[in-house]
């Protein structure tokens, strides 16, 4: 009984970390139809910020977090202006996929010749640091808020894009780009705040997950394909399809290097062909067949 309450509580933790960071990929696929094989690169910029800011400057937890957003969206608002915005609409994939999958290498270069090639720690504070027991395991602190921000990244974006007239004005535009822009929708703006939230997320999940994806020189290239993976069994578009995917991925890798530990991926990557193999556009596909 122990062993399946931690599998659940870690799987579900590192079920989080991926919601937390694919879910701007499945915006940016399913909503704006780009192929960002760079998404993962995002993560990497904000969780190298986070270790750089409290190990040389001297920033704690809360304010490392901060700046890593920060630091991550003012990237990627020039970039999603001069580069993202021309993919828009392009149909041919290709040139997405090489655009995209260069710039995940030039940040990878970039990073390794800032900050070295080398594995970076995120320290966390005491309060995070510490034991928790919940029931019949003993988990870190962490754990609870990493599942905590995931929740509430959850509910903040179902607010956003349901409840709010960004929400309304972004479905709009992703329906019938002309017709918005017609009526006065500026479709451009609306897309590029899009790109810097998704690429905020992602690096909110680099700085939280450094534990269970750690901050190593080929972060961007090593984890696109998990990512990717969320987003192919989720449904792309579908934020219910990433929590759903995310949940499930999470807690089946997590099971199976409990339990399984000579397997590696083994388990992941068979249980992603057989989910692919019944549904084959994902849970909850929001795109036209």
């Amino acid at each position: 009984m122990e062993t399946v309450f931690g599998i659940v509580v870690d799987g579900i933790a590192y079920g989080m970390i991926l919601f937390i960071i694919s879910v701007g990929l499945s915006v940016t696929l399913g909503l704006m139809r780009v192929v960002n094989l760079a998404h993962s690169a995002f993560a990497m910029i904000g969780g190298y910020t986070a270790s750089y800011a409290i190990q040389s400057l001297g920033f704690g937890y809360a304010g490392a977090l901060i700046l890593a957003i920060v630091v991550t969206v003012l990237i990627s608002l020039p970039l999603e202006r001069l580069l993202y915005r021309r993919l828009y609409g392009v149909e041919n994939e290709l040139p997405q996929v090489l655009l995209t999958i260069g710039l995940a290498f030039m940040v990878v270069a970039t990073m390794n010749i800032i900050f070295g090639p080398t594995l970076k720690q995120i320290p966390l504070p005491e309060l995070l640091s510490g034991p928790v027991s919940l029931g019949p395991k003993i988990i870190s602190a962490h754990r609870i808020f990493v599942i905590g921000m995931g929740v509430a990244t959850i509910l903040g974006l179902w607010a956003l894009l349901e409840k709010t007239d960004f929400g309304i004005r972004l479905r709009a535009a992703v329906d019938d780009p002309k017709m918005a822009a017609a009526l006065g929708i500026k479709t451009e703006t609306l897309y590029a705040a899009t790109f810097a939230l998704g690429s905020g997320l992602a690096a909110l999940g680099g700085v939280l997950g450094a534990e269970l994806l750690p901050l190593e020189p080929y972060y961007a290239i090593r984890y696109i394909v998990i990512l990717l993976a969320v987003v192919a069994v989720g449904g792309a578009g579908s934020i219910l399809g990433s929590v759903a995917a995310s949940l499930a991925l999470g807690i089946l890798d997590t099971g199976a290097k409990y339990l399984f530990p000579n397997f590696g991926d083994f388990f992941f990557y068979g249980a992603l062909v057989l989910i692919l193999f019944r549904w084959p556009n994902g849970f909850f596909d929001k795109r036209a067949a």
